[in-house]
């Protein structure tokens, strides 16, 4: 295991985390390489014997180094951003193995993205489609296309990251597809070479997810006998990992309907997966700051807070807290809010856990790999914390702690008239 008591303390890997809280401080990110290139393995071999596009997720952890690891994998690359996209390309990946998702591109997004050579752009609305052919002429070349589809599927997951319904903002209607595929293939500068949906994030049911490929599959067979044949099909990511007790199924088990309703078709096959190659390769360390008695509330404050996890905020989310050093029973502790310094009623990592913990104590808290950094803010002034990856006995700080005063150094204040 990437995380795994050794001797009473926590280590990553074989490092202890105490020792990176005593090199580098707290709160920091600390990531496992090991657990990151187990987790692309099990894609990789699920999908051994096709020909297959790995795109990894910048957006669950975009941090240089996991991207550069992906890159030396052999991953490509899912994008939302320019900002993604020099990421991407600062780390060594392959823009010829990068494609760009998300629903309101800029024309100079999309300038940057033809200029680089990406392998594909994937439309969400006919007003980009008509903006990436006026870019595309002007540029004097054709742009790599294909239409994120939106399949109308409830992907059984929480509300806010659920993508595939015709409520959502996301994909062009599935009954308005073939009419976009006739338009875009009759344009000059449009080069249509693939189709794709998404239909959300942490899904535990592989249903929904053959149900959206099934959809994506007759569509593509629709287009073909129309005389549009297409090089791609995006199935997508959003596979769902363990926080607590949900049991998600293994990589190849979880995919198996969805090959299996591909069945012998020879369009290169993308998958998207982020949380669940980086998820529970990463943890945030934090130290107990107080231990705060209340009534009907105990809190243990922590110097991490919601700018540095947001997940519970916002989507209730659960992770697990672990000491540092393994305790001996937690059983008569009392039940205690995890919260952090932040002027927010809803600054918490955690709710009703039994630790028992002191001023000084560090704790883990746990699958922190993705949406941790990548959605951290400097809210209340709070610089980001360091991020770290362990490679065996080795450790790596691959992103400083933000110093305060870089937090205002782009601020002026003007000269004031009278």
């Amino acid at each position: 295991m990437a995380f795994a008591y050794r001797s009473g303390a926590l280590c990553a890997e074989e490092v202890p985390l105490e020792d990176i809280a005593r090199r580098f401080g707290t709160p920091c990110y600390v990531y496992s390489r090991a657990a990151i290139e187990g987790a692309y393995g099990e894609f990789a071999q699920a999908l051994s014997g096709r020909d297959t596009l790995l795109c990894y997720s910048v957006k669950a952890n975009s941090n240089l180094a996991v991207l550069a690891l992906m890159a030396r994998l052999g991953a490509g690359f899912d994008i939302v951003s320019g900002g993604e996209l020099a990421r991407v390309l600062a780390a060594g990946g392959d823009a010829r193995k990068t494609v760009f998702s998300g629903v309101g591109k800029s024309e100079s997004e999309i300038e940057q993205a033809l200029r680089a050579g990406l392998r594909c752009i994937n439309l969400e609305s006919e007003a980009e489609l008509e903006r990436i052919e006026a870019i595309a002429a002007r540029l004097g070349t054709r742009a790599p296309v294909a239409f994120r589809v939106n399949p109308d599927i409830d992907a059984r997951t929480h509300p806010y990251i659920s993508t595939g319904l015709k409520t959502n903002k996301f994909g062009v209607p599935h009954g308005e597809a073939p009419r976009l595929y006739r338009e875009a293939s009759r344009m000059p500068h449009i080069e249509v070479v693939g189709i794709g949906c998404h239909i959300g994030s942490q899904l535990m049911d592989p249903a929904p997810y053959v149900a959206a490929v099934e959809r994506l599959v007759a569509l593509t067979q629709d287009l073909e006998t129309s005389g549009i044949r297409l090089r791609h099909i995006d199935i997508g990511g959003g596979i769902g990992i363990r926080y607590q007790d949900e049991q998600p199924r293994p990589i190849r088990e979880f995919l198996a309907g969805a090959l299996g309703a591909l069945d012998e078709r020879r369009e290169t096959l993308i998958v998207d997966p982020g949380r669940a190659i980086v998820g529970n390769a990463g943890v945030l360390l934090t130290r107990v700051e107080y231990v705060k008695p209340g009534e009907p509330r105990n809190f243990i404050v922590v110097d991490a807070a919601m700018n540095d996890l947001l997940r519970p905020a916002l989507y209730d989310a659960w992770h697990e807290i672990r000491p540092v050093r393994e305790p001996s029973s937690a059983a008569s502790a009392p039940a205690r809010d995890i919260v952090g310094p932040v002027c927010e009623s809803s600054d918490f990592l955690a709710r009703d856990r039994r630790l028992a913990a002191r001023a000084g104590d560090l704790l883990s808290v746990m699958s922190a790999g993705a949406y941790a950094m990548s959605m951290s803010s400097n809210y209340n002034t709070r610089p980001r914390a360091a991020e770290i990856v362990v490679d065996g006995d080795r450790v790596h700080l691959v992103r400083r702690r933000e110093a305060v005063r870089a937090l205002f150094a782009l601020e002026e204040i003007p000269s004031w008239s009278h």
